[in-house]
């Protein structure tokens, strides 16, 4: 059996950074994978281009039962520190929106800048092997033909499984007498049902909104698909949206008070639709007049009816009948408690020697490369403690 001081489950963002950070530390690593290549999910991310950070990183940009949690590892690891080694691999870079930064050229390029830090600390990688029964004794733990006294969970959550992606990192959390808090699927376009169905016929239709699930809101585009809502503002509160639950739509946010009664007196032989039309695409603006049922110029309309319809455009209210699941989530939200695991080094309280790190952990980020940075951080803490 082959001697290790750290097994690495999970060969994605967070299992390789924590690779490289504990074997650049003379720390002999094994990486252990059930996919044939690594980092599977960065590939895909960002369009193909990898948005690898968000400069706005902060704590309450993440959800999680305990939301101080992520504070230590984030401030001890920001996305200036990972842009730095981006810099240094001469990988080129963008910000588009909001902070997030994207490679100009592939997301290719993080994969091998993650594969040169693991070559300098000497990882060494097993791929297409399972990790198969793991057993914890003597101070070891053993799987796949090998033992070591530490052993980290990177596996992430169950979202896009066509990658590969699966529920491990729970099944070994309860296997180890972890709790788990419910995973369900994060950043992921809602389905409607009943009669919000009408609004499918808008499928590819997108319009710049303000989103709202319970308090919290988010203003960036919606899009609508032939099952529901989706777009970055949708994606966004999906992560705060529970089952039957409201979803609130703003759809003309920079819309002063008053504003369809001041278009009335400006412009009475004006129709609602052709006013929606102005700030909406012409569909959205068709199917939002008829769903008023306010037809005809607005010089023939109440005020009262006027004044009904803006509070309604600014609060239009849907209710999903649920999410596309995991198959479409880019997150899982939910994961091993945090309440199990130290914030500075991501170790086990109850097991010595195991560590949980990036998506498996309790903590989901923000649309826009904040998943990612915790990916980062939480690996650079795990590491460095190893």
């Amino acid at each position: 059996m082959s001697g290790f001081d750290v097994i690495v489950l999970g060969a994605g963002a967070a299992g390789l950074f924590c690779a490289a950070t504990a074997g650049q530390r003379g720390r002999r690593v094994l990486v252990l994978d059930h996919n044939s290549e690594v980092g599977r999910k960065i590939l895909i991310s960002g369009g193909g281009r990898c948005n690898f950070t968000n400069l706005h990183t902060a704590p309450d940009r993440f959800l999680s039962v305990n939301p101080h949690f992520a504070k230590s590892a984030l401030a001890r690891y920001s996305p200036r520190d990972f842009l730095a080694l981006v810099e240094a691999h001469q990988i080129a870079w963008h910000e588009k929106t909001l902070g997030q930064l994207f490679c100009d050229g592939s997301a290719r390029q993080v994969v091998d800048l993650l594969l040169a830090e693991c070559a300098k600390g000497a990882v060494e990688f097993r791929l297409g092997q399972a990790a198969g029964p793991i057993e914890h004794r003597d101070g070891q733990f053993h799987l796949a033909g090998a033992c070591a006294p530490a052993l980290v969970i990177a596996t992430g959550g169950p979202s896009i499984p066509k990658l590969g992606a699966s529920g491990l990192a729970y099944d070994l959390a309860r296997q180890f007498g972890l709790k788990v808090v419910e995973p369900r699927p994060a950043l992921v376009p809602l389905t409607l049902g009943g009669d919000d169905v009408l609004f499918r016929e808008l499928s590819g239709v997108a319009a710049p909104v303000e989103a709202r699930a319970g308090k919290t809101k988010f203003r960036e585009a919606a899009l609508f698909t032939h099952r529901g809502l989706s777009g970055p503002a949708i994606l966004q509160v999906s992560s705060y949206w529970k089952r039957g639950d409201e979803v609130g739509i703003n759809f003309l946010p920079d819309a002063a008070q008053g504003w369809l009664l001041a278009a009335k007196r400006t412009q009475p032989r004006k129709a609602m639709r052709a006013v929606l039309g102005e700030p909406l695409p012409d569909r959205l603006a068709l199917a939002l007049a008829e769903r008023l049922g306010l037809a005809g110029d607005l010089g023939n309309m109440s005020d009262k009816a006027l004044a009904s319809a803006e509070a309604r455009l600014a609060d239009w209210r849907f209710r999903p009948n649920g999410s596309e699941g995991f198959a479409k989530a880019e997150v899982t939200a939910g994961g091993i408690s945090t309440a199990e695991l130290s914030s500075q080094s991501m170790e086990a309280r109850k097991v010595p020697g195991l560590y949980a790190i990036g998506e498996a952990v309790d903590v989901t980020g923000w649309l826009g490369g904040y998943n990612f940075q915790w990916a980062w951080a939480s690996a650079r803490a795990a590491g460095m403690a190893l």
